[in-house]
Parts: C-alpha cells; sequence; structure tokens
C-alpha cells in the first residue's frame, strides 16, 4: 500500500487509540506492541517488529545498534513505551533511533498513560511537535 508519511502516521495515532482503548494502561510494551501490529495489518499495512538497525563508526560496522520496535510500510519507525509518565530520555532515544534507521518520521507511543492522547509524540527528523529535549 503506497501512502504518504502523514497518512500513514495519521493511521498508526488512530489504531493506537483503539489499542489502548480496548487494552487499557498497565500492560507490557510487546503486548501493545503486537495488538498495534495486528491492527494496523487489518488496515493493509506492512508491519515489521523488532527490526534490527546497525550503525558504523567511519566507515566501520558496529554491528547491530538497536532493535526498532516497529517499522511501518519500511518509512515510518514506531517507539512503543509503557510508563506512566513520557521522559525526556524517551525523546531523545526516538530522535537517535529515526537518525540511525535513516527515517524521516517517528512517533513515540506511550500506552502507559491515563490518555492515549497524552502519550503520542511524533518526531519529525530535525523537527519536534513537543519541542522537548
Amino acid at each position: 500500500m503506497k501512502q504518504n508519511l502523514d497518512t500513514i502516521t495519521g493511521i498508526i495515532v488512530d489504531a493506537a487509540i483503539k489499542v489502548h482503548k480496548v487494552l487499557g494502561p498497565g500492560l507490557l510494551e510487546s503486548v501493545y506492541m503486537k495488538a498495534l501490529a495486528i491492527e494496523l495489518r487489518k488496515r493493509d499495512l506492512k508491519v515489521e517488529l523488532e527490526v534490527p538497525i546497525s550503525a558504523d563508526w567511519e566507515g566501520e560496522d558496529l554491528g547491530v545498534a538497536f532493535r526498532a520496535d516497529m517499522l511501518v510500510e519500511d518509512l515510518v519507525f514506531v517507539e512503543g513505551k509503557a510508563f506512566e509518565q513520557t521522559a525526556n530520555v524517551f525523546l531523545r532515544q526516538l530522535r537517535t533511533h529515526v537518525r540511525l534507521a535513516n527515517k524521516r518520521v517517528g512517533p513515540l507511543l506511550n500506552f502507559g498513560m491515563a490518555l492515549m492522547k497524552d502519550g503520542i509524540v511524533r518526531h519529525i527528523e530535525g523537527f519536534d511537535e513537543a519541542n522537548k529535549d
């Protein structure tokens, strides 16, 4: 399915809200990410979980630097969390992961929040909606 980044990100956010509404806060991150993957696949999106992302240093391969929680349509990196608050360290981690994965957009979805809308931060490489550090 060929769609633009805004459309894909909107579908991801809508699906995350549905998952959170049905499951509620308090579960493991992996449960939310699996449920989100199922929901996104129902919406005809290509979804991969735990995608290994490599890093290099001055042309030398450093191996797997992290595993992307989710990659949607080979375009959007999704970082999932399940904490009561969205810490700044999560946003810094997201920025690094989006950059290393050579992606432009990466939403942070914190399913641990009481309201899912409070747990969504969309990172666009070079710009943060939340303007947080």
